[in-house]
């Protein structure tokens, strides 16, 4: 029984089910938590739009901004393809171009969890809507307004998302308003669950049909992209460790965690200072960089050297 949920949830986290459902579940809770806290309708006249409309779409587009932000592979994509340091004269080729749309229309997907489930959770709760749309209500209908002016009569209409604004002999007409509402808004909601929904499917669809890949292709494409990630932060984290101890080394004569301390090395006014001036070394037209964070520059330039005939060799 471990052994297949462990499977279930590993296939779960490689599809990215298990990320977007709690994405959207964060989304939904902080949204509640956000409007017991800090939405408190202004019920004035000229002000309920704004800030109810403000409430609404504002959070959700910090929520589009930042799914796109937080996605790596948005930065990966914009290093190959737009960073002044990839290689001059590189000629992208339609099928790179072609993966790189794929990829973006994954990213775009993703990112639109969040803002949608923000956008549908408000809707269907009601009281953005309700507070930005209080003064547009038509209320001819109701006799009660028959002898109120156009100006008192927003200033009533203003005042009902606030239960203590509206006059006693108008609590019905302020019920039936705020139904209105609610009924306006969460129609909204499924509205937007129904486009959201078959755009989606639509776009998914398109996206296979024009992808210059198999199904086979494209799930080997999409297991070898998430391997290379993984492989490679786990070899530039064992390749930093290894080459931050070997400049600590020459810095202080020992490393951490050794017990067998024989040499201990006085760091020199010079050495402070190179340790305090981090930098990346581009050199000739091989763009072969080098990250210093530990050690003088004739280190660096040693290392420089012996990298250009035979690779940088590390002890440990």
């Amino acid at each position: 029984m471990g052994a297949a949920l462990n499977r279930i949830v590993s296939s779960l986290q490689k599809s990215g089910t298990l990320i977007n459902s709690l994405i959207a579940a964060l989304t939904i809770g902080g949204q509640q938590l956000f409007s017991s806290f800090t939405f408190r309708c202004p019920c004035q006249v000229g002000k309920n739009f704004y800030y109810g409309s403000a409430f609404l779409v504002i959070p959700a587009l910090i929520l589009l901004v930042a799914g796109y932000a937080l996605r790596s592979q948005m930065w990966t994509i914009s290093n190959e393809y737009c960073c002044k340091c990839a290689p001059p004269h590189r000629r992208i080729s339609l099928l790179e171009r072609k993966l790189a749309c794929l990829r973006f229309c994954n990213i775009t997907g993703r990112a639109l969890i969040a803002p949608l489930t923000w956008l549908v959770t408000t809707l269907m709760t009601g009281t953005y809507y309700e507070c930005a749309a209080s003064e547009f209500v038509s209320v001819d209908h109701y006799p009660v307004f028959d002898n109120i002016n156009a100006s008192k009569r927003e200033e009533i209409l203003a005042g009902f998302p606030c239960c203590t604004s509206a006059p006693p002999d108008m609590n019905l007409v302020r019920d039936e308003v705020s139904l209105l509402h609610r009924y306006q808004s969460q129609m909204l909601g499924w509205i937007l669950i129904t486009l959201a929904s078959i755009t989606a499917l639509v776009s998914c669809c398109v996206v296979r049909c024009c992808s210059p890949l198999t199904s086979l292709q494209h799930c080997y494409w999409t297991n070898h992209l998430h391997h290379e990630r993984e492989l490679f932060e786990q070899a530039a984290e064992q390749h930093s460790r290894l080459l931050i101890l070997q400049r600590i080394k020459k810095l202080f004569g020992f490393v951490p965690g050794s017990e067998d301390v024989k040499h201990v090395r006085i760091p020199s006014c010079q050495d402070w200072k190179d340790i305090s001036a981090p930098s990346l070394l581009c050199l000739g037209k091989d763009l072969q960089g080098h990250y210093s964070f530990l050690g003088d520059q004739e280190h660096e330039d040693e290392v420089n050297e012996e990298s250009k005939s035979r690779g940088i060799e590390l002890k440990p």
